[in-house]
């Protein structure tokens, strides 16, 4: 059954014997970065890959592909990277002040607060993925590989110099799936900061496209087929999604149909001609497939390596989608009964909850367990619950682990009988106590027994519904 256990890793921090260790304050920025090696994009400067949902970096407008510039007045330019990283979280400061650049703007100011956390505390965020099992539909990690094969030009061109583009004439013959495509990359590539200009562009934007049956298909390869089939996200229905698409390792004469798709940037500006940047997908597919859902689907995919590129062939996107219940308590990882601090302004703080609290119960559930016991607790709920799940959906997580499933609808109140139980010791399933198959009732409040010193006192918590969902290259 070792399979099925999701966030074995994080599981197995929290349930690390406790040791007697030194608590000190760690601090984030709140986003991740590279230092670019593209002579195009930011050559030898940190380029933001991630953004961390809710936080300050988040607030500040910064988004993936910014350039920074400078840091607290230190231009990027005089400083190694031991020095960047240092100046990215400088001890006794709270606010980061960077200049940064990207298509739309040569220079731009922005503040960034760190966010700082006793070494100590584990943030509900962090318990939502370690305990994900719970609640799969809402909160899971995954990835997915693409077959895109993306080319930029040679020579030591700064992207950052074109600011707009235009489309070469579409085929009369394929008006309507032609323009679809072309609305797909319009909005991706207005949404870097980019605008279309037909008069003079700096660049014209040049599709191709192919579908057809496989004149060369010998017929499947049994091993394959009975594989789990390639998922991705589509960013048509907001979700992960089976599609026809073969294994990437597949040989193409296992493939009844092929599919190209592609797009190329040509410098209109400098060299008249010249490719800057080009995107293809090559696809090998079970059915047939519509080009333009096929557009839709992938062109903000193949985007994300624009004007930053990370990987020339086959693309790896891990997608982190999380829906959690936030109060806004860090516990104890070594004692998670044990507060170590209450964000300020969040529902537990305004409900009176505050550091050095203990939590006695959510809900009906115990709090009194060592890490150990909670995890063990958890990983036989999964192993007791397998057969509540649907096998329809069964999916592999980004850490490799199979036989992942939803729960199935027609098991949900036997679901939440089983993890209401108070021998299921599952206090932390209150992260998801919105969901039917936690909470049949669809009242969110939480109850939280706590303990102050010799005074006990039971709060009713209204938790915020905190979303995220993060698509990154890494």
């Amino acid at each position: 059954m070792k399979q099925f256990f999701l966030s074995v890793f994080l599981i197995a921090a929290i349930a690390a014997p406790a040791q007697k260790k030194q608590v000190q304050t760690v601090c984030r920025s709140g986003f991740s970065y590279d230092i670019s090696k593209s002579k195009n994009w930011g050559f030898n400067k940190p380029v933001v890959t991630t953004i961390n949902p809710y936080s300050s970096a988040e607030r500040a407008g910064i988004k993936p592909g910014d350039i920074i510039e400078e840091i607290d007045g230190y231009k990027i330019a005089d400083l190694t990277e031991a020095e960047i990283s240092s100046l990215m979280n400088p001890e006794g400061k709270n606010d980061i002040v960077l200049i940064i650049s990207n298509i739309q703007n040569p220079t731009r100011e922005v503040i960034v607060r760190k966010e700082c956390k006793k070494s100590n505390a584990i943030t509900e965020e962090q318990l939502a993925s370690a305990f994900c099992m719970y609640s799969l539909e809402t909160t899971s990690e995954r990835k997915f590989t693409c077959p895109f094969k993306t080319t930029v030009t040679t020579d030591e061109v700064d992207f950052a110099n074109y600011k707009t583009f235009a489309f070469s004439p579409i085929d009369e013959s394929n008006r309507r799936l032609e323009s679809a495509i072309n609305n797909s990359i319009e909005n991706e590539l207005t949404a870097k900061g980019l605008e279309v200009n037909t008069d003079n562009p700096d660049m014209i934007i040049q599709t191709f496209y192919f579908f057809d049956k496989n004149p060369n298909y010998i017929g499947h390869n049994q091993v394959v087929i009975n594989k789990e089939r390639p998922m991705r996200y589509s960013y048509i229905h907001k979700k992960m999604m089976d599609f026809p698409f073969l294994n990437i390792s597949a040989s193409e004469a296992e493939a009844p149909y092929l599919l190209q798709y592609g797009f190329r940037l040509i410098d209109q500006k400098e060299v008249p001609g010249r490719v800057l940047w080009e995107c293809e997908s090559n696809e090998m597919l079970d059915e047939p497939f519509q080009l333009d859902e096929y557009a839709q689907i992938h062109t903000p995919l193949m985007c994300m390596q624009y004007p930053y590129v990370k990987y020339t062939n086959n693309v790896t996107f891990y997608i982190n989608q999380k829906s959690y219940n936030y109060t806004g308590i860090n516990y104890d990882i070594d004692n998670l009964s044990q507060i170590v601090s209450v964000d300020r302004n969040s529902p537990a703080y305004e409900a009176g909850i505050r550091a050095k609290d203990v939590v006695e119960e959510i809900g009906n559930q115990s709090m009194e367990y060592s890490a150990e016991e909670f995890t063990a607790a958890y990983k036989q709920f999964i192993t007791n619950t397998m057969k509540y799940r649907d096998t329809k959906t069964v999916f592999t997580d980004a850490n490799g682990f199979t036989r992942c499933m939803y729960w199935d609808t027609f098991n949900y109140i036997d679901v939440s009988n089983i993890i209401n139980k108070k021998s299921s010791r599952s206090a932390f399933a209150y992260l998801f106590n919105y969901a039917p198959y936690i909470n049949p009732t669809g009242n969110n409040a939480c109850t939280f027994k706590v303990k102050r010193g010799k005074t006990e006192k039971e709060y009713t918590i209204r938790p915020t519904i905190r979303k995220e969902m993060t698509i990154e290259i890494r």
